[in-house]
């Protein structure tokens, strides 16, 4: 035992430090039978598995050839994976040196030790430079040494929570098997012997597939022997191979196998920690043997299978595995050494990402499983826990996450610094010197100040002082919220929606009687799921459930984010906005070509979109009232203060907006809560007339009736009444002031529209550029704009540039009337099936504006070879009007040859009408033009293009039409619902023109809803009957407030039930 006891000091003091866990790789034999196996997926579960222990020992035989060379291969890709260009080997790949940084043993977590068989021969025992060493070894005097050595290890203590406390646990052991013969046969019934978990890499041939088989079917044996090993067994080795069998087939228990052709490689590390557990918490039964090893029983506990268990539903006090193993320590648990404990952990924590597909309770770290288990002893979870959500958050730990809050556990606010920096910030990158491709370095190109304060907050500043003063995660918080709507572009809601706070109020005092008094059962229920409070000035306050869903959305962190989704409140909002965020995150990413972030992004943006649809499915099935008036309730979330169906709408959810509940909301605002049929629609103009002339559809119709009688009064001007003879008629200017009047009116609307001045007061607090680009988006906007520009044009040209004829003003105005025809093919969009012919069309019209950029490059080189040959050294391509200048006529003949023109006799030069050869003449006389010269290669050129153009540019064109058509044609539906929203939002506050000049007072100065109304003040005679008047409308108000109250509080709850049910079905 002396001889272990020095070779672990001696390693201890060559890595300088104590392993939180040992892996142990055996197997190394020489093989009769070769077997080739999935070596590489080995290579990276062992990694990963040693990755996320902590402080992780891999023990190995070190030999030149088999299991070892395959284990010192796979640590060596950890290097140079881990630590990039500060590792260099040379050409025999043996010997390793240091460049730049060099790596010290408390950066390197994982430690490759060799325990190799030392000489009789020699004295002195073996070692190497512990410099930065690829391995670190150690000599020993026989076979049995490492058996030995493993079971040291599991007798030693180690500082597992902290190493300025003495709060020691076992060390963690386990043997893993590759290959292997028949002495790794007895090293394995051996180590079950005492007590040490082992795991069997299936798939690897000899022993350990041997031994698998076995225990699966004893009988196959005496075949599976030979064939495995290739050798030849007589009775008497069969007999000593069964019997070693036998031995370990009593222990399964403490055996887990690994699968290396059908197991994620990220599997080893949760069978590791099952095994590992499992071993500790059978360690008694396993060591008892009642009457056999001379052990006498405890008589003074009562004599049942579980002598601790209370009698009070499943709990069980001081039983647990972490309780068991610390219940012979020296310190006492207690509420101020557990805290002390876990600050110190949180400090010297390593954590490492699981993937949560394969991480259990039991997978490494095993600190998370004992931490939770203490203070789960001691009650200290609710109060103490935080530590633990917090490490357990950075290694994506969605179980112990999920727990966590189930029980009320809840972050700090000073622990979101910590969490941004360590998940969100770039790692081992120059962000302000150089450019990088992580998300920290993305945020920054969207808001530099708001990303600083977000990822580099912890790391900057103290955190003690900060904290003193106002608290680190508030202001992380408000510049993840201020980030959020910068990248989506909202402004901040002005103020709280009183609804909110009302609703938190009720929440805490809800919160309150239940844990006093034990009552309020719909009101625990809730307070179960929703596990935060509501912000105030305490630096120490708990962070809300909706920042740490922020902080998963900007950490791309799938799965805990639905976590956070789930308890969180306003699903359907919360949702969509989480979904926009991604989508402009993806695109960010995809701008800056780092496309593998940008499709992750992408693929979480439409899993969020995914469960908002599927919720509003299963709410539109269970309560169609409410899923409908759903979509157009006001909800402040993170700031951005909207609708679901707004949102929608402004960040293309075209499945959202075009979803039945959507729908079914529009028709409401379309027929103003009328019948939605035309027939019952227009008998209620005499049951309900305000409603009915207030409804947009009425709205609509009666526009585009102004709008049409303009367009017949505009015609007939243009076509009678412009120039001056006949512009003295009365009727000619009537028309004329009629179209400026009307024009006025439309363009003050389309004012409204593109700034949102008069659209309610709650929706959609959004800059004026972004509603500016919305507006600009739409197709139909832009021809709106275009028809007053040119409307604009020509009501200055015709009465500031007058001539007799009035030739450029007739001009403007007909290019304005056509225009306006073209306009006026809007009025069919809301018509289900001429809507999305004009999709089609509008779409199509894309494609052509493409065609025709790469066609304009094509035409105008061609024309100018044209002209070069056969007009050489012309010099007066400029000369004259603009209408005169020469690059008309060079790209006229390419042109009209795209449909079919051919200019035969001008392209040859046989064209000499109306021109002459003579220079004297031609310069002289502009009127004369100057002959074309004749070239073959003109002619062959345009053969060429013809053939081009005609057979290849034009099918392409005709190709993308088609694609397009396709395209809209399958999504017709879902293209026109949402154009059709565009129209309904648009009427429901537009009046229109020219009876909207009317109501300009009324909207801008005496709205009788706007405080201070000059309207109000007239109507109230005197002070007392204003008092009283004042009075009955605060407490509608009150009374409405309550209502809505009620109805909002009934719909988040339907929320929250809704999303957990459509959960499993995602």
């Amino acid at each position: 035992m002396s001889d272990v006891r020095c070779s672990w000091d001696r390693i201890k003091k060559n890595v300088n430090s104590t392993p939180t866990m040992v892996f142990s790789v055996i197997g190394d034999s020489d093989s009769f039978v070769p077997r080739p196996w999935a070596k590489t997926v080995f290579q990276t579960a062992l990694i990963e598995a040693a990755k996320s222990g902590g402080e992780s020992w891999i023990l190995y035989r070190g030999y030149e050839n088999g299991v070892s060379d395959i284990v010192r291969n796979a640590y060596r890709r950890y290097e140079d994976m881990e630590f990039g260009g500060r590792v260099k080997r040379n050409e025999a790949n043996t010997q390793v040196s240091v460049i730049e940084t060099p790596i010290d043993h408390i950066e390197r977590h994982v430690k490759l030790v060799r325990i190799a068989w030392k000489p009789d021969t020699e004295d002195q025992i073996e070692t190497i430079d512990a410099g930065s060493p690829p391995e670190y070894r150690e000599a020993t005097y026989g076979d049995g040494f490492l058996l030995k050595f493993e079971k040291f290890v599991s007798e030693q203590e180690v500082s597992f929570f902290s190493q300025k406390m003495d709060f020691r646990m076992p060390v963690s052991i386990a043997i893993i098997v590759c290959e292997g013969d028949i002495e790794t046969i007895v090293h394995i019934c051996d180590a079950l012997e005492k007590k040490l978990p082992v795991i069997i890499i299936k798939g690897s041939g000899k022993a350990a597939d041997l031994i698998l088989d076995y225990l699966d079917n004893e009988e196959v044996l005496r075949k599976k022997a030979s064939l495995l090993f290739g050798i030849r067994f007589d009775e008497t080795n069969y007999a000593i191979l069964k019997g070693y069998l036998e031995e370990i087939k009593k222990k399964t228990d403490l055996i887990g196998v690994f699968d290396v052709d059908n197991d994620d490689p990220l599997l080893l590390s949760n069978i590791v920690g099952e095994v590992v557990v499992s071993c500790w918490a059978m360690e008694k039964i396993l060591t008892k043997k009642t009457g056999n090893h001379g052990t006498t029983e405890d008589t003074s506990q009562p004599n049942t299978s579980c002598p601790i268990l209370k009698m009070n539903g499943l709990k069980m006090a001081k039983s647990s595995v972490a309780w068991e193993l610390l219940n012979n320590n020296s310190v006492k648990l207690e509420e101020n050494t557990m805290n002390r404990l876990l600050e110190d952990y949180k400090k010297e924590s390593r954590s490492y990402v699981l993937s949560p597909k394969y991480a259990s309770p039991t997978s490494l770290p095993l600190y998370f499983y004992f931490g939770y288990q203490l203070l789960q002893e001691l009650k200290l979870l609710p109060k103490s826990g935080h530590i633990l959500l917090l490490e357990a958050m950075k290694a994506n730990r969605c179980d112990y996450v999920r727990v966590l809050l189930d029980h009320r556990v809840t972050l700090k606010l000073d622990d979101l610094p910590e969490l941004y920096e360590q998940t969100v910030s770039c790692e081992n990158c120059k962000v302000e010197d150089e450019d990088c491709l992580h998300m920290e370095w993305i945020l920054k190109q969207i808001h530099e100040t708001h990303t600083k304060n977000l990822c580099h907050t912890y790391k900057e500043q103290e955190f003690e002082k900060l904290k003193a003063k106002n608290g680190t995660g508030i202001s992380v918080v408000e510049a993840a919220k201020s980030l959020c709507r910068k990248i989506l572009r909202y402004k901040e809601a002005s103020t709280q929606n009183d609804q909110e706070k009302t609703n938190s109020k009720q929440n805490d005092q809800g919160k309150t009687n239940s844990t006093q008094n034990g009552q309020g059962q719909t009101n625990s229920t809730q307070n179960d799921q929703v596990t935060n409070i509501v912000q105030n000035d305490n630096p120490q306050e708990e962070a809300k459930i909706s920042d740490l869903l922020l902080w998963a959305i900007f950490a791309n962190r799938r799965e805990l984010a639905e976590i956070f989704w789930l308890r969180s409140e306003n699903h359907l909002m919360t949702g969509l906005v989480c979904s926009a965020l991604l989508q402009k995150l993806a695109n960010k990413a995809n701008n800056v070509k780092e496309h593998i972030l940008s499709s992750e992004l992408e693929e979480h943006s439409k899993l969020f979109e995914q469960r908002c649809i599927a919720m509003m499915d299963s709410m539109y099935e269970e309560n169609i009232y409410h899923a409908i008036d759903l979509m157009d309730d006001d909800i402040v979330t993170w700031g951005i203060q909207s609708s679901p169906l707004t949102f929608a709408y402004e960040n293309f959810m075209f499945d959202v907006v075009a979803h039945t509940c959507s729908q079914k909301n529009m028709n409401k605002q379309w027929y103003n809560n009328l019948t939605p049929d035309l027939v019952p629609f227009l008998k209620s103009a005499f049951r309900k007339p305000r409603k009915f002339f207030t409804a947009p559809l009425t709205k609509y119709i009666y526009n585009y009736m102004m709008f049409f009688s303009m367009l017949v009064m505009y015609s007939a001007f243009v076509l009678t009444s412009i120039s001056t003879e006949y512009y003295v008629q009365d009727i000619g200017r009537v028309f004329e002031y009629y179209v400026y009047f009307w024009g006025a009116g439309d363009f003050i609307e389309e004012l409204f529209s593109c700034f949102g001045c008069l659209e309610l007061e709650n929706r959609s607090h959004r800059s004026y550029y972004s509603r500016m680009k919305r507006y600009l988006y739409d197709f139909w906007n832009l021809v709106d704009l275009l028809s007053y520009a040119l409307l604009i044009t020509a009501l200055f040209v015709r009465h500031m540039h007058p001539s007799e004829t009035f030739t450029i003003a007739r001009r403007m105005f007909s290019l304005s009337l056509l225009v306006m025809y073209l306009r006026f093919l809007e009025v069919f969009l809301i018509h289900r099936r001429l809507g999305p012919t004009l999709i089609m069309i509008k779409e199509m019209l894309k494609d052509l504006f493409g065609f025709l950029f790469v066609a304009v490059f094509i035409v105008i080189g061609v024309g100018i070879y044209y002209h070069a040959n056969l007009w050489p050294d012309y010099q007066g391509i400029w000369d004259g009007d603009w209408t005169q200048w020469r690059i008309w006529q060079i790209i006229y003949y390419p042109y009209f040859q795209l449909y079919g023109e051919l200019f035969n006799d001008f392209l040859e030069g046989k064209d000499l009408s109306d021109c002459s050869n003579i220079t004297s003449v031609w310069q002289s006389d502009p009127s004369i033009e100057r002959c074309p010269q004749e070239d073959w290669t003109v002619l062959g050129v345009s053969a060429l293009y013809m053939l081009f153009s005609n057979l290849l540019l034009v099918n392409l064109v005709i190709a993308m039409f088609s694609y397009t058509f396709e395209r809209v044609q399958e999504n017709s539906e879902k293209l026109w619902r949402f154009e059709r929203y565009t129209v309904i939002n648009d009427y429901e506050w537009r009046i229109p023109s020219p009876i909207n000049f009317i109501f300009l007072p009324y909207r801008f100065g005496c709205c009788p809803k706007r405080k201070g109304c000059c309207l109000n003040k007239c109507e109230k005679e005197n002070e007392q009957e204003a008092k009283e008047q004042e009075a009955k409308e605060q407490e509608k108000k009150e009374q409405e407030k309550k209502e809505k109250n009620e109805v909002t509080a009934f719909r988040r709850n339907f929320q929250k039930i809704t999303a957990y049910r459509i959960r499993d079905k995602l």
